[in-house]
């Protein structure tokens, strides 16, 4: 429990000038607790490193954060789950997108219950509080790529696949 505390301190600091891009302008922190929510409240994930790479996942790739920085702090365990699910932010959009995908089926099992609960959280903010200048279509898009990604991490954990489903067939 002590070193999900800390992983919460840590991101809650990293990303204490960010929001998210909903019309609320939440707060970004809510988005890494909501994964810990789902894997741990909804999924029954137990396992503290998994829990603790979720809360940092965006650390690396949306903050000033290290992988060296990372793995200091909670271990090589944690960071490199974390490195497994950042994209380069230094190559353009579509590709990202397009690695993701291709790169889905060959994360470990555990960067895997990452990204599905990323998937899962994004469906659910994207439904409930949209970025205010997103059309339907650009919506759908979001989900259809997402459910693209999802494709290639099935069989990791059967319950947090029939969560990202339903949260898929609710639809934008």
């Amino acid at each position: 429990m002590h070193r999900i505390i800390q992983a919460i301190a840590f991101a809650a600091e990293k990303h204490r000038r960010q929001r998210r891009k909903d019309r609320d302008a939440s707060p970004y922190i809510n988005h890494p607790i909501a994964l810990a929510n789902v894997l741990a409240n909804e999924a029954d994930v137990s396992d503290e490193v998994v829990l603790i790479a979720a809360i940092l996942h965006d650390t690396i790739e949306d903050t000033e954060t290290t992988f060296e920085e990372l793995q200091a702090i909670f271990g090589s365990e944690v960071s490199s789950i974390v490195l497994e699910v950042t994209d380069d932010k230094r190559l353009p959009k579509q590709d990202r997108k397009r690695l993701q995908v291709e790169h889905a089926q060959n994360l470990s099992h555990a960067a895997k219950l990452v990204k599905l609960a990323d998937k899962i959280c994004n469906l659910r903010d994207i439904s409930a509080s949209p970025p205010a200048d997103w059309s339907w279509e650009r919506k759908r898009e979001y989900y259809d790529w997402a459910r693209s990604v999802v494709d290639g991490l099935r069989g990791a954990h059967s319950g947090l696949e029939l969560l990202f489903d339903e949260a898929y067939e609710r639809g934008p």
